[in-house]
């Protein structure tokens, strides 16, 4: 009896364990679910790109070692020490041989001194170097980042297209079960039946067409990120919208010379430059080479001076080459650079007025489309469908004007996606986010 009890109790509390069990696993899977189907934001998109990307982070590394490069370029010279040993015999000389006796050893030191500043020149150009090095690596950042904006506005545009066939598929599918209870009815023939189903075949292609755009822009997503989700996992979410105000272009240009950095990489390019050009003058001065040694060992001069101290200064005769090739060389520098400027600020306004001027386009198709043409075709498509129920207009006249439809509301979502593959553009070429 007390074995059944014991049993009972034993059984009752695996079967309570395994259920808390099973409701403690269904509970962590929904809550994995759900942070795995959470739709994430343009901020959190380019917060996860700039923490993931390969690319970035390994162009990010290229300023560290730029930095390091300035610790080489101020070192002082490293001082010279020498141990030279002399008068050893090494033949006997008149049945004498004491090889060791007159040996002695000689320490020496000796150090170049750098002058006209060159070690301040070296460390100020490594300097401006690493403020180059930094602009590069902004400007790969924005360039990536146009990349990773398209793909997130190419995201939304394929969501958007594809709710689109998704609302086209289920509309028409309602003027389907509708034109079959009127087929029942007598109200149309065989034939109209027909052609209305056949025309269904488009907006299943539409679908599917649309799916998978989606699926490759969420691939092109994922591979910015460097992100191993899935895909059906994965998922953007923004405004798909366009704003009708435009700042004049001038403000833009302003911006876009205070912003740029790949216009600050060429303007610092001149400035290291001159510095160079310094630092080539300075090397083509004389340096000298300070040096002393000591000796134990009497000299000829000086019998009693068996402890003695030797000093010398060494200067090179700077008759040939007194670094005449890297001056002219730094010279001309300077003015490529120069001329480089200009050419990034040409290219700095062909970016902004060329992407402006897209932008203005889009906006200038956009209104009526947002003002009027879709309200009209909404308008236009269920006034003929009524009129199609009642007999007062031909099927011919509805397939017409459901197609005309159709290709007004795409035309609208994918302006919205060229407006804002546009503002991405111009927010590039001005070097920062102008328009969200």
């Amino acid at each position: 009896m007390r074995t059944e009890r014991a049993m009972f109790k034993f059984h009752n509390f695996s079967l309570t364990a395994w259920l808390w069990l099973w409701l403690w696993l269904w509970i962590m899977f929904a809550a994995a679910s759900g942070r795995a189907q959470q739709a994430l934001t343009w901020e959190q998109v380019r917060a996860r790109f700039e923490q993931s990307n390969p690319t970035l982070l390994a162009d990010k590394l290229s300023v560290d070692e730029s930095r390091a490069q300035e610790i080489t370029a101020f070192l002082r010279p490293n001082p010279t020490f020498t141990l030279s040993a002399d008068g050893t015999q090494i033949a006997p000389e008149k049945g004498v041989w004491r090889p060791f006796a007159g040996t002695f050893e000689s320490p020496s030191i000796s150090y170049l001194h750098e002058r006209q500043h060159k070690r301040e020149l070296r460390l100020e150009s490594a300097e401006k170097a690493t403020l180059i090095a930094e602009s590069s690596h902004a400007n790969l950042q924005r360039t990536l980042l146009f990349n990773l904006r398209g793909a997130f506005v190419a995201t939304l545009q394929a969501k958007a297209v594809l709710q689109l066939a998704k609302d086209n598929l289920a509309y028409y599918d309602r003027v389907l079960e509708i034109s079959r209870t009127r087929f029942d009815a007598g109200d149309i023939a065989q034939i109209d039946l027909d052609r209305l189903e056949l025309q269904r075949v488009q907006y299943e292609s539409d679908l599917q067409a649309a799916e998978e755009s989606l699926e490759n822009a969420k691939i092109q997503l994922l591979t910015l990120l460097n992100d191993r989700t899935r895909i059906e996992q994965f998922d953007v979410t923004g405004p798909f919208d366009f704003s009708d105000q435009l700042m004049p272009r001038d403000e833009f240009r302003k911006i876009a010379f205070d912003t740029r950095p790949d216009f600050k990489a060429a303007v610092e390019a001149i400035d290291k430059a001159q510095t160079d050009h310094k630092l080539a003058i300075a090397n083509g001065s004389t340096d000298p080479t300070f040096g002393a040694w000591y000796t134990h060992n009497s000299s000829n001069n000086n019998p009693f001076g068996i402890n003695t101290l030797g000093v010398s200064v060494g200067l090179p005769l700077r008759i040939f080459d007194r670094n005449q090739g890297e001056k002219l060389r730094t010279q001309l520098d300077i003015t490529r650079n120069e001329r480089l400027r200009d050419a990034a600020e040409a290219t700095v306004l062909s970016d902004v007025d060329s992407s402006y001027a897209t932008l203005e386009s889009d906006l200038i198709l956009l209104r009526p489309y947002k003002a009027k043409y879709l309200q009209q075709s909404v308008r236009v498509r269920d006034t003929i469908f009524f009129s199609y129920q009642h007999g007062g207009a031909s099927l011919l006249d509805f397939l017409n004007v459901q197609a005309e439809y159709r290709i007004v509301q795409l035309a609208y979502v994918n302006l919205v996606g060229s407006y804002l593959s546009a503002a991405s553009q111009l927010n590039l070429a001005v070097g920062r986010e102008v328009i969200p």
